[in-house]
């Protein structure tokens, strides 16, 4: 029986992770992927590529094993999910992220640096077994399930109200989790904050449902989350991945990281530039 098994969702493609070494790449759903591109200057993404790419992460910062790195002051992005919650966390506007790690699970973050290091270097994580030493890490007292690793947001909001945190973040791979969040009877006193990534591939139903509910959504690849954004005149900032406020909160956490770092405010100047996207869009 494999115990340390971790099952992830990058640059289009699912990927097994057991006992230290990539077992399964599937093929990945898109051939190109911009930011990608500029990164590591591969133009058409291969199962071949996709598994270097990830034994790198495994290598450097111990992605997926014991040896994972947890805590990061620096950004590999810009503006991304971890970086709008690690800069909102250290302005007070938001108190806690309920998130997900490898080797960990669900888990709460009340650490700018946590954020950063978990949140900045995870994929879609689909699933993922307990490891010690990392939970060791980012402190036993802030998993909730030490012993299985499971993946509950629901779950970690309703420990994040035990706990008595008010403004609380949660992140979410897009799908039908984010309307039965949305939909959770919780105290007045509490503000809930749903931001949405890895929206690539969902259906039209879905990408409503994103900007019905949620207050910040990635782009990646994902055509319905481009359509619905021009339609509803969502505010965004980004050309290749673009970055959308669902609502005027959402606004307010993207607006105010883009203040820390300098860059212009989010724009709702529509139609947006297709020059840099992905390839292709589904």
């Amino acid at each position: 029986m494999i115990k340390d098994k971790h099952v992830i969702e990058a640059l289009s493609s699912k990927i097994t992770i057991e006992n230290g070494k990539i077992t399964d790449v599937t093929e990945p759903k898109i051939e190109n992927c911009p930011i990608f591109e500029k990164g590591h200057g591969i133009k058409k993404l291969t199962k071949e590529n996709i598994k270097k790419n990830i034994n790198f992460r495994m290598k450097h910062f111990g992605y997926c094993t014991k040896k994972r790195e947890v805590s990061q002051e620096d950004t590999l992005v810009a503006v991304g999910i971890s970086e709008i919650l690690s800069t909102n966390i250290r302005l007070k506007k938001i108190d806690v992220v309920v998130g997900a790690c490898d080797g960990v699970g669900t888990l709460l973050m009340e650490k700018p640096e946590i954020v950063q290091g978990v949140g900045g270097r995870v994929s879609g994580l689909v699933s993922t077994s307990p490891l010690p030493e990392i939970i060791e890490k980012v402190g036993k007292e802030n998993v909730l399930f030490p012993e299985t690793a499971n993946l509950d947001p629901i779950a970690g909001i309703k420990f994040a109200i035990e706990k008595g945190y008010k403004n609380i973040a949660v992140t979410l791979l897009g799908g039908p989790i984010v309307k039965e969040i949305a939909e959770m009877k919780l105290p007045e006193s509490i503000n809930l904050f749903l931001l949405i990534a890895h929206t690539t591939g969902i259906s039209r139903e879905l990408a409503e449902e994103c900007f019905e509910y949620g207050d910040i959504i990635t782009g990646c690849a994902s055509k319905h989350i481009r359509e619905v954004a021009q339609e509803q005149n969502a505010y965004y900032y980004g050309k290749i991945v673009s970055i959308y406020a669902g609502s005027e909160r959402g606004r307010e956490l993207l607006d105010n990281h883009l203040k820390e770092i300098g860059e212009d405010l989010s724009t709702a100047n529509y139609p947006q530039d297709k020059s840099y996207l992905p390839k292709p869009l589904l």
